[in-house]
């Protein structure tokens, strides 16, 4: 049994952070926090200078860590590092353009090689994932695809002859952003994703709190994806690498302890 596959035992929590927020040893920090509070998988985003998908949070710590030096490979140095102490699953996300930069069976090879699980591609739709499918399957990586509400069944009948890991659903249209509330839209998305894919089923864009993880658990979502409040954390700790973790570490153990209650 892979890694992710063992992480949906039981529902998951997933922890977003970017690469190199905000330098790279402290989101080094960042990582440890978000494993040490219980993450059953952790995403690390690479600092991208167009990030279309993400809201102000997360283009703010792309900034802060394209600042301070960070560069795509910082993603598989911090993966690394995690693999001293952790064996939690690892996504990278990514925009494509830096895959492209680097060539895509050098950029599969290199996140196989920091001890990666599975790469997840932003911006890619699925009918031009031939090079992608062909870089994870020859490195033993999963492909992760991401699902819409705006997203056709049809459509995502032919994502999941592709998808791999599991299936990223987007709960609310736009850009990433806490949200106080889960719109009726996505626990419909998640009732009509559980029916086609047979993969975890997943979702994140805008959950902040253990109220809103345990409604889309009870929808029956096999896991959510939380980004932009623990970005928050790191943004409102700048001055204590000691703070930023704690901030982090207590975060995730409350929405860990919602999805687990």
């Amino acid at each position: 049994m892979g890694r992710i596959e063992k992480a949906f035992e039981k529902p998951a929590f997933i922890g977003y952070m970017v690469a190199g927020d905000p330098d790279i040893e402290r989101s080094k920090t960042v990582a440890s926090a978000i494993i040490g509070g219980g993450a059953d998988i952790i995403e690390i985003g690479i600092p991208f200078t167009d990030p279309v998908a993400d809201g102000p949070v997360i283009q703010r710590a792309d900034t802060r860590a394209l600042s301070a030096g960070a560069v795509p490979s910082s993603a598989f140095e911090i993966t690394r590092d995690i693999r001293r102490y952790s064996d939690v699953p690892v996504v990278i996300f990514t925009y494509i353009n830096p895959i492209i930069k680097a060539g895509f069976d050098s950029f599969y090879a290199g996140a196989k090689e920091s001890g990666a699980d599975a790469v997840l591609i932003v911006d890619m739709p699925f009918e031009e994932a031939d090079e992608a499918q062909a870089a994870a399957g020859k490195h033993g990586l999963d492909q992760i695809f991401l699902v819409s509400i705006t997203t056709s069944e049809e459509r995502m009948k032919k994502i999941a002859e592709k998808a791999s890991g599991f299936v990223y659903l987007i709960s609310a249209l736009g850009t990433t952003g806490q949200r106080d509330q889960i719109p009726q839209e996505a626990l419909e998305l998640v009732a009509k994703a559980k029916k086609i894919f047979d993969i975890p089923v997943v979702v994140g864009f805008g959950i902040s709190g253990p109220g809103n993880a345990r409604r889309l658990i009870d929808s029956g979502a096999d896991g959510v994806v939380v980004g932009s409040a623990i970005v928050s954390a790191i943004e409102d700790n700048m001055d204590s690498a000691e703070g930023i973790g704690d901030s982090i570490r207590k975060l995730v153990n409350e929405i860990k302890s919602g999805i687990d209650s």
